[in-house]
């Protein structure tokens, strides 16, 4: 399942992974928050915390996020991933070159640092 984290600055978005992860749950959670936050700022600041191992997100929900990519490439601006894995974090950081917008890997226990960079309070 994938829930909202609340009380983030007002110019990002930012969710929790736990267990299982499915199309649904982008669907229903993740993309009208997106639309939202693009609609309310021109440009998509984006924070996930996967707290669940990365075979509990179904094909469904990895082509959810991947639609979720490309219908919004030219508005990525900031994206967090917070992980313990270092090769989700170290793919993450890489992603950054191939991608319009600054992606940065997190490891979890970073989430207010992560807030702040992604928020764009922090530089």
């Amino acid at each position: 399942m994938i829930i909202k984290i609340e009380n983030t600055p007002d110019n990002m978005i930012g969710f929790q992974a736990l267990g299982d992860v499915t199309k649904e749950d982008f669907e229903i959670k993740v993309l009208p928050e997106v639309k939202a936050l693009i609609e309310r700022t021109g440009k998509l600041n984006y924070l996930m915390v996967i707290d669940t191992a990365l075979q509990h997100f179904t094909a469904g929900a990895w082509l959810q996020d991947a639609l979720l990519g490309i219908k919004n490439l030219s508005l990525w601006n900031r994206v967090a991933i917070l992980s313990d894995s270092e090769p989700l974090k170290t793919f993450t950081n890489i992603f950054s070159i191939v991608m319009p917008g600054e992606f940065r890997g997190f490891s979890k226990d970073q989430l207010e640092t992560a807030v702040a960079w992604v928020s764009e309070e922090k530089q």
